[in-house]
């Protein structure tokens, strides 16, 4: 059942503890997405309060959690990484122009649920949301190399990454590496009875900064630094003329991939819950969030599957779950950010690689080749196109294979259901009445069968069976089993009638209705013919055609159908 996402204090006890819950799973999330981004710690913990609250407040999936994410991240530090770079003299300027694009990303997010395109967002081919997801889970993996490993990312995102490994490998930090490698193992070694009561990642956030006053007093180790305890500058929304194009591309990719990630996350929400979210509702509510978190410095959110599942198990069940998460955050932020400064850099790092490998799908990785080799080609592709060229380009570079082979497989198959027989066999299921009428032709009547959706890909077959005709007075075309019928294939048919029309043969068309008709009729197909040749009948129509071609002057005299005719 869907429902509303209405706030009351029926779940109250398990709405506090499933959003405390999930504020302690949120907190080194929040950290470590805001410092891999680029923005910084106070931004990655803003994000996750104001998109988690206005997405709560006004979303439509009641137990959702939103807050920056693996997925988003990624996208959002080439963002932030190319304004900078823009503008090498004046970085708060790039700044405010990347946080101009969240709201913007924000905006498109709106405008996508205002006319109800949610159920369309995630209409994709698995194998292309898998090598997407992959491939940015890939980019996370490639992005925390440098700070794993006790350096300052060098510049050009995954290819200068890539380049710079042999001189981030020879130059080494031992105490920062070690403080990942600790991390790592702690989020990934933890057992599972530990996990259900406190998430891993906090538990190596406190153990690595621990660690790195102890064990690595006086050792120069990168931290986070002071966070400012007040709340958050507002961000006036900055337009660069020179940067507009791709300002407006890069709201749109982030834009589309919040959507994507907020509804899948949605969609897990709902087979937890026995619910059915609003998708359009959710959509305006992402978009808010961002536009909100844009607004006062904060990096861009979505629904984030972690903190979801949390909530729900803890008993979280509607929106106030997520507010209490934000208030809790907020608390943090206001009252105890001070002593966050000396959360090492590495350990964040550690952090934020564990969530890169926990997006790639292994699941699938390992089983694509045996499940379809032809889709995971599509999957690797858009692995690589991910990873090495553009988000936008492997999308839509993936969904357009996808969807090519796709129709090319439903056209051959639906070819099958385009037959022209002249005799009776066992290609067509013909009534004994229909075979008798078809035997009496003698060969001179054609049945002309076409069933199932005509989409464009059929009318290469409607062509070659008009084509393969050669001797015969009269074709009967048979559309009773056609629900619809696309413009090309609307075409193909028309050119079979004309040129039967134009060599003299007596053309019948039996069983157009609905949309089938109504194209035919707006094609002027059924013009060409006369009234008391089209039929709802198929062995009426039979019979018309071969009393017809018995007695030529029947083409001109309607011929008494009785119930079956069609007055037009």
């Amino acid at each position: 059942m869907q429902i509303t996402n209405q706030i009351h204090l029926r779940n109250l006890r398990g709405d506090i503890f499933g959003g405390v819950t999930a504020a302690v799973i949120a907190l080194p999330m929040a950290l470590a997405f805001g410092v891999a981004s680029g923005a910084g710690a106070a931004s990655g913990l803003w994000g996750a309060v104001l998109v988690g609250f206005f997405a709560a407040l006004f979303g439509g999936t009641p137990a959702l959690i939103s807050e920056p994410t693996g997925p988003m991240t990624v996208v959002m530090t080439a963002v932030i990484a190319h304004f900078i770079a823009a503008y090498p003299e004046n970085e708060g300027y790039g700044m405010a122009v990347a946080f101009t694009v969240v709201m913007m990303a924000g905006v498109f997010q709106i405008i996508f649920g205002s006319l109800k395109l949610g159920k369309y967002v995630t209409m994709m081919p698995y194998t292309v949301i898998s090598g997407f997801m992959s491939g940015i889970g890939i980019i996370l993996v490639i992005l925390q190399l440098a700070p794993f490993l006790g350096q300052a990312s060098p510049k050009g995102g995954v290819i200068g990454t890539l380049q710079a490994v042999p001189e981030l490998l020879s130059n080494v930090q031992p105490a920062e590496t070690l403080l990942a490698l600790m991390t790592v193992g702690l989020i990934w070694f933890m057992p599972s009875k530990f996990k259900k009561v406190i998430p891993p990642q906090l538990v190596a956030l406190i153990a690595g900064t621990v660690l790195s006053l102890v064990a690595f007093d006086g050792v120069d180790i990168r931290r986070i630094g002071e966070i400012s305890a007040g709340f958050p500058t507002l961000n006036i929304p900055t337009f660069s003329g020179a940067e507009l194009s791709l300002m407006f591309v890069d709201a749109a990719m982030l834009g589309m991939l919040g959507c994507i990630d907020a509804l899948l996350t949605s969609v897990v929400a709902d087979s937890l819950t026995r619910t059915e979210h609003n998708s359009n509702k959710e959509l305006i509510g992402q978009g808010l969030g961002n536009i909100m978190s844009g607004l006062f410095g904060g990096i861009a959110g979505a629904g984030a599957t972690m903190g979801t599942v949390v909530n729900i198990q803890a008993g979280g069940r509607t929106a106030l779950s997520g507010l209490t998460r934000s208030a809790v955050l907020l608390v943090v932020i206001l009252g105890a950010s001070g002593l966050a400064a000396t959360i090492p850099l590495a350990v964040l790092a550690g952090i934020a690689l564990k969530v890169g490998v926990d997006i790639i799908d292994w699941d699938f990785l390992k089983r694509a080749h045996k499940i379809s080799w032809k889709g995971s080609l599509i999957m690797y592709g858009v692995i690589l196109l991910t990873v090495l060229v553009d988000l936008i380009a492997a999308v839509g570079i993936g969904v357009f294979i996808a969807n090519v082979l796709t129709i090319d497989r439903m056209s051959s198959l639906q070819s099958e259901s385009v037959k022209a027989i002249s005799d009776a066999d066992d290609t067509v299921l013909l009534n004994d009445s229909e075979k008798r009428w078809l035997d009496q032709g003698n060969g001179r009547v054609l049945l002309f069968q076409l069933s199932g959706p005509m989409i464009f890909g059929v009318a290469k077959a409607i062509n070659r069976e008009h084509n393969a005709i050669s001797n015969c007075d009269a074709v009967v075309f048979d559309l009773s089993d056609v629900p619809h019928m696309g413009v090309t294939s609307s075409l193909a048919l028309e050119n079979a009638v004309k040129e039967a029309v134009e060599k003299g043969r007596h053309v019948f068309i039996v069983g157009a209705a609905g949309q089938t008709k109504r194209r035919l009729e707006d094609m002027d197909v059924l013009s060409l013919l006369p009234p008391h040749h089209l039929h709802t009948d198929r062995a009426e129509a039979l019979r018309c055609a071969v009393a017809t071609v018995a007695d030529p002057q029947e083409a001109s005299q309607p011929v008494d159908l009785g119930n079956a005719a069609i007055a037009s």
